[in-house]
């Protein structure tokens, strides 16, 4: 009795504090992960030693693995995959196998392993990123359907691919020299042949046996079956001598080919979120702080040279599949981590011995600190971009490799409508002005749709609509209007302030990704915002009415009143008023200061309108903080008064010029 009790005082123990750990890790704004972590070491020997991490912890530690492992088997998207196919299979197997090479290499050279095997299953653990956390990242940032976007979710799902495949060939570098080939024609062949019985089973076998289960309507006999099914693969890639981890992806595999796979996956989650809750928080048990502190200088050091050597390799290779450097920039910066998936390999590598206490403890102190600072460099790389831009002769080569790298215009194009974005949005959007016989232009910078515009003899730029080269070749200054459809938000407010300080008086339509931009972008601009969401309200709105009687102008009026407000009457009031959070996010990557007016300044007593800030120096003004209150996006006709600190958006350049634009006397 003893024993289950201390089992149960264990699993309260660490579950408890790792809610704890994650609520915190939530408020601070970093991955629960890190929080899940935090409380194993909280909880661990090194810790309050509450609980033994030698104990039954490391059974269902055993159970998170494959419930993870089985989940994203289930996820695991074949279309996202053929989206960006060249980068992900090509890119993202020489990614794993260079950072390998190069990372094994290295540390084999430097003498940090000593044998062979150590220094590839090193390299190994380096090569994977965190998909959990750069997912996490892109959805926040709402990130996922850009360019870098998924190329990062391409390059990862193939190091998520790789995973089944080094726990299945890896451990045979402990073989003796002379039975390593014989060895690994050995798992080639038990892998090739599971891999035939998992195809012909998730074929022929589990869509009709998944069917008749969930016939039946029962929830509890469907988790069961689904449970099973995961835990008898893994058992049989367990006897197989392949692990357990590849047999609970191959399972995962099978279920997302039959049409319940949301439904076996709904039922999934929970169980798989508090199994690897334990899992991760049992490696955390596995954290000595001592340790850390002993040899914080080499953590720190081997967490540059990951970070910094992962980025490099990963921005050569998306370069050279012909992406921009921007991109290219940000997918390196985005999943140069280590991942989660990492602590598996590791794992096995203590297991056969092949990593000492020490190089272990490393790892996972190099992992865990990877991991806290990635969300960090998703927020500074726009400023990061800007800053490089600055620089005197980098910044210029920076501008330059950002020209379009394709251009298909005829001579002589004027008076045409400029599409940036060849997504939905703007495949539509270009086929109604084509219908009326329009001219577009459309500047893209996915590869993948530059054919779709060859073929329908579109004229098009091949390059970032952000880039100021790309804006001047698309002749803005000859256009009539120019409509942003990026599925980027930073992307959307870079092209659009860009665009209008190049050509001040332009007609610029914008599509607002989210609720909080649609000010920012009026403000800086734009003539008109369309955020989807509301439209499709006001749509569905329009119609029930229409369908009710309502004179069919009355509803029209309603609806444009809607949009002449910005759509401020249907935001919801909790968002409207989170001011101070919500400015700093969609300011991001503008470069904005506070400026203080002054009781002599020669704006006081004047209007927003009547300074012309943004018609004489190409800044705007987002923010006005008055004492206590902060107006945001305030109106043009907003009286200004001296104390008055404004928020300004701009360039150096803009900012230099506000600046001297007040201590002259204000023109009205």
């Amino acid at each position: 009795m003893a024993a289950e009790l201390s089992l149960i005082v264990d699993m309260v123990a660490v579950l408890g504090t790792a809610a704890a750990g994650s609520y915190v890790a939530n408020r601070l704004g970093q991955p629960a992960l890190l929080g899940y972590l935090l409380a194993g070491l909280a909880v661990g020997p090194s810790g309050l030693g509450v609980v033994k991490a030698e104990g039954a912890i490391n059974f269902f530690a055993e159970m998170g693995v494959v419930l993870l492992l089985f989940a994203l088997g289930v996820e695991f998207s074949l279309g996202n995959l053929l989206k960006v196919r060249k980068i992900a299979l090509g890119g993202g197997t020489l990614q794993v196998i260079l950072t390998t090479l190069l990372g094994g290499g290295l540390a084999f050279v430097t003498g940090w392993v000593d044998t062979l095997p150590q220094a590839i299953f090193l390299g190994a653990v380096l090569s994977l990123s965190s998909t959990a956390v750069v997912l996490k990242s892109l959805i926040e940032r709402n990130e996922m359907q850009t360019v870098h976007g998924q190329v990062m979710l391409g390059i990862l799902i193939i190091q998520d691919l790789s995973l089944g495949l080094m726990l299945a060939v890896l451990p045979i570098l402990t073989q003796p020299p002379a039975s390593i080939g014989q060895a690994l024609f050995i798992a080639v062949l038990k892998t090739a042949l599971f891999f035939l019985m998992a195809v012909v089973a998730g074929i022929k076998i589990v869509p009709p046996l998944m069917k008749k289960v969930a016939q039946t309507g029962s929830q509890e006999l469907f988790v069961l079956s689904v449970v099973a099914l995961c835990m008898g693969v893994a058992l049989e890639t367990a006897l197989m001598g392949l692990g357990i981890e590849m047999g609970a992806f191959v399972a995962g595999l099978m279920i997302s080919q039959v049409e319940y796979a949301d439904h076996a996956l709904h039922s999934i989650l929970p169980m798989r979120d508090v199994f690897a809750t334990l899992f991760f928080a049992s490696i955390g048990m596995l954290i000595d702080p001592l340790f850390l502190v002993q040899n914080i200088w080499t953590l720190l050091s081997l967490v540059a040279v990951v970070m910094v050597g992962k980025a490099l390799i990963v921005t050569a290779l998306v370069a050279l599949f012909g992406y921009s450097l921007k991109t290219a920039l940000t997918v390196g910066l985005g999943i140069n981590q280590i991942g989660e998936f990492s602590f598996v390999l590791a794992g096995v590598a203590v297991e056969l011995e092949l990593f000492s206490p020490r190089l272990y403890g490393l790892m996972v102190g190099t992992t865990a600190i990877t991991l806290l600072i990635t969300p960090f460099i998703f927020k500074l790389s726009s400023y990061l971009f800007s800053s490089i831009e600055r620089l005197p002769v980098m910044g210029r080569w920076f501008i330059y490799a950002q020209r379009p790298k394709e251009v298909a215009i005829p001579e002589g194009l004027t008076e045409h409508c400029v599409v940036a974005g060849y997504g939905r949005v703007g495949q539509t959007l270009v086929r109604m002005l084509r219908s009326q016989q329009h001219p577009v232009l459309v500047i893209e910078n996915n590869e993948a749709t530059l054919q779709t515009l060859r073929d329908q003899n579109i004229p098009y730029l091949f390059g970032d609509a952000s880039s100021e080269l790309v804006l001047r070749k698309s002749k803005l200054d000859r256009a009539r209007v120019l409509a942003i459809a990026l599925p980027d938000p930073l992307a959307t407010r870079l092209t659009l302030k860009r665009a209008l300080s190049m050509v001040p008086g332009l007609d610029i339509t914008v599509r607002a990704h989210a609720i909080q931009e649609i000010d920012v972008l009026y403000q800086l601009g734009a003539k008109e915002v369309v955020q989807p969401e509301f439209e499709a309200s006001l749509e569905m709105g329009a119609h029930v009415l229409l369908n009710l009687g309502d004179p069919i102008q009355q509803v029209q009026t309603i609806a444009n009143t809607y949009r002449a407000g910005h759509y401020r009457e249907i935001v919801p009031k909790q968002l409207s008023d989170r001011i101070p959070p919500e400015l700093r996010s969609v300011v991001e990557g503008l470069e904005g200061r506070w400026y203080t007016l002054k009781p002599d300044s020669p704006f006081i007593n004047h209007t927003i309108a009547q300074t012309q800030i943004r018609s004489r120096t190409g800044a705007t003004i987002m923010a006005v903080r008055r004492g206590q209150r902060v107006f945001r996006y305030p109106h043009v006709h907003t009286l200004l008064e001296s104390g008055d600190r404004l928020l300004l958006v701009g360039t150096p350049q803009e900012r230099h010029a506000f600046e001297k634009l007040l201590s002259q006397a204000v023109h009205e």
